[in-house]
């Protein structure tokens, strides 16, 4: 609740930031590649995944705070999950996300250099185990029941929660042709894995992490 809290209150920032600066505020659309991993233990026994290929597109917007400084609120459609090591088996899971970035954009040569960090929301909204056998739907849940545990152990469905966050760190360059090319690194912080029966599990959490590369356009 404090972190739903915490983007709430930036968002509403953000949002009034702009409508004090729509004359200066820009709009942008970017679209690239995601390396992603899940990192954790379950059970005590770390996960030990390959990155999984996926990809991410959207629309943000640059809101002026400072000479050189924006906020940076945007929309994404992403794709996450992991590559087990042996084997065929890929976890796939999609999310709208939300990041909020501070953004440091000077110019660099005749174009601008691009650093910035900041959180991110993500929102849930599919996924499936995909395998030499038939694919097993991913649900989201935050609670588990006692048939959704022995469902997921006999491999019919795998459950995880549907909320994540974390935060972002970015790296580019624009253009001044406002074409831009970007590296971003990404930590989730949020335990994807659902209490089972009301009780948090101690010894399982599992996270988001990846990074990857985009192109975008100012307009």
């Amino acid at each position: 609740m404090k972190t739903k809290a915490l983007l709430i209150a930036l968002s509403t920032t953000v949002f009034a930031l702009g409508a004090k600066a729509q004359d200066k505020t820009t709009f942008g659309v970017r679209a690239g590649v995601n390396f992603q991993n899940l990192n954790g233990k379950i059970n005590n026994v770390d996960i030990d995944n390959k990155l999984k290929t996926g990809f991410n597109i959207g629309v943000n917007a640059e809101v002026p705070i400072a000479p050189d400084f924006y906020v940076q609120p945007g929309v994404l459609f992403t794709t996450k999950g992991a590559k087990a090591k042996q084997g065929d088996e890929k976890i796939n899971v999609s999310y709208v996300e939300v990041p909020i970035n501070l953004l440091y954009k000077p110019t660099l040569g005749d174009g601008k250099l691009l650093l910035g960090f900041g959180p991110y929301i993500g929102i849930g909204v599919g996924g499936k185990i995909k395998g030499d056998g038939p694919d097993t739907d991913i649900k989201f849940k935050n609670d588990l029941s006692a048939q959704d545990a022995m469902d997921e152990s006999n491999g019919k469905v795998w459950f995880q929660k549907r909320l994540d966050f974390g935060g972002n760190l970015l790296v580019g360059y624009e253009l001044s042709s406002k074409i831009s090319a970007q590296l971003n690194a990404q930590l989730g912080m949020s335990n994807l894995f659902p209490k089972v029966g009301g009780t948090k599990p101690d010894n399982t959490k599992v996270k988001n992490t990846g990074f990857g590369v985009s192109v975008g356009y100012r307009f």
